[in-house]
């Protein structure tokens, strides 16, 4: 048995980087061919011209806070989708709403080499606690750990004790899903006195996992691992056992560049991560991600020699990632406008417990318990996870044009 996915993982450095700009060069042409919106955008582009990382640096950047409006514009995918039925065999809904592709393409978001590099293996029972619910995050853990030759235990969020039940019923050998939730299907087997200590390992992601909540888990005997990984392109880098930073995945060409430019940084240098996909049935061009992270200098301890990222270090924009879900400020806007009471709100993002917690903190001249209950309902339905509310006196808020404000720290 190997330490690594395939060969891939090992091989020069330099070969590597050579092999990614074709692939490049490559899906630029099959994106101007297959994809409308991209025939437009790359129109002037010559993929032949593409041969090194310079002239990738000069591809026009396609953010991932302008598909809302692409997608407004063409349903359902803006035009960048490059799959058409029968080979389509899914539409995700994500907040926002953005609307993801799911196709029959085998390990469609590559989590098969996140999930080897986390110790899962041939034959193993995978707890699968990502949300099934419109957001492909759960079928993209189904993919990956079939791909692993996995069988998965599709559980989903919520039913906390049937969640624990199921665990120590069927003994499978890992979870996958946030760590937040992790901890609480962990308490929770603790009041019911359960026994879930099949569970060795873990791959999370969706949410920061803390050194204090991972060595909670280690002493517990599992080994947990994350990767990060997005609605649209599925699995952009992930941890070994090394825990220096997180592998950049063989299946993407990543850059971190200044933010609101598409200009790359200097190695160690905290900036946006850009990134195209290779999948050829979503062609993302350098695509803006509004995340923040760094490249860290050298090779893994782990022998895996491809480039790797600090791991997520905050947003380039307002957007807030809570609890596995994205935030937009047009979200939060709406939630606004459903309720004429509100004279200014903003919704705070806070880390409490070892957990994601939202609370809109609005300015009203008068409120009642009924309208703090219609405003986290609204926060539920729009938002699509659960929030507090709390009041302020008039002109309490301050004038800095926040939409969302992240106060999370780790520490």
């Amino acid at each position: 048995m190997t330490n690594y996915y395939d060969e891939l993982e090992t091989q020069d450095p330099r070969t590597r980087q050579q092999a990614l700009i074709k692939a490049v060069a490559a899906q630029v042409a099959h994106a101007k061919a297959k994809a409308p919106a991209y025939g437009k955008i790359l129109a002037d582009v010559n993929p032949k011209a593409i041969t090194s990382a310079e002239a990738i640096a000069q591809l026009p950047l396609t953010r991932k806070s302008a598909l809302i409006e692409l997608q407004q514009k063409s349903r359902p995918f803006g035009g960048l989708a490059a799959v058409q039925p029968p080979e389509l065999t899914q539409v995700f809904a994500s907040p926002g709403p953005i609307y993801e592709p799911g196709t029959k393409r085998h390990d469609n978001w590559r989590f098969a080499r996140a999930l080897y590099a986390a110790g899962f293996r041939l034959g193993e029972l995978v707890h699968n606690c990502f949300s099934y619910h419109f957001v492909p995050a759960g079928a993209m853990l189904d993919s990956g750990a079939h791909a692993l030759g996995c069988a998965v235990i599709p559980a989903g969020v919520g039913q906390t004790e049937l969640q624990v039940q199921t665990i120590a019923d069927l003994k499978p050998n890992g979870y996958v899903g946030t760590p937040s939730f992790l901890k609480i299907i962990l308490e929770k087997a603790d009041q019911m006195e359960a026994d879930v200590s099949s569970l060795k390992k873990a791959l999370v992601s969706g949410e920061a996992l803390p050194p204090p909540l991972r060595e909670g888990f280690k002493k517990r005997g599992i080994q947990v691992l994350q990767c990060y990984a997005t609605a649209d392109l599925g699995v952009i880098a992930y941890e070994t056992d090394a825990m220096e930073g997180l592998v950049i995945d063989e299946g993407v060409y990543v850059e971190i560049v200044r933010p609101g430019t598409g200009e790359p940084v200097a190695d160690g240098e905290v900036g946006e991560v850009v990134v195209t996909s290779l999948n050829p049935d979503y062609p993302l061009i350098r695509f803006a991600t509004g995340d923040l992270s760094a490249i860290l200098s050298g090779i893994s301890p782990c022998g895996r020699t491809n480039r790797r990222i600090k791991g997520w270090m905050g947003r380039a924009d307002q957007t807030a990632k809570v609890r596995g879900m994205f935030i937009h400020p047009e979200q939060v806007d709406r939630v606004i406008k459903r309720h004429q009471e509100i004279r200014k709100a903003r919704l705070v993002v806070d880390w409490i417990n070892e957990s994601d917690q939202i609370t809109l903190q609005y300015e009203a001249e008068n409120t009642s318990p009924e309208l703090d209950k219609a405003i986290a309902d609204s926060i539920r339905d729009i938002c699509k996870v659960r929030g507090e509310t709390l009041r302020l006196p008039p002109d309490t808020l301050p004038n800095d044009g926040k939409v969302i404000d992240d106060i999370r720290k780790y520490d």
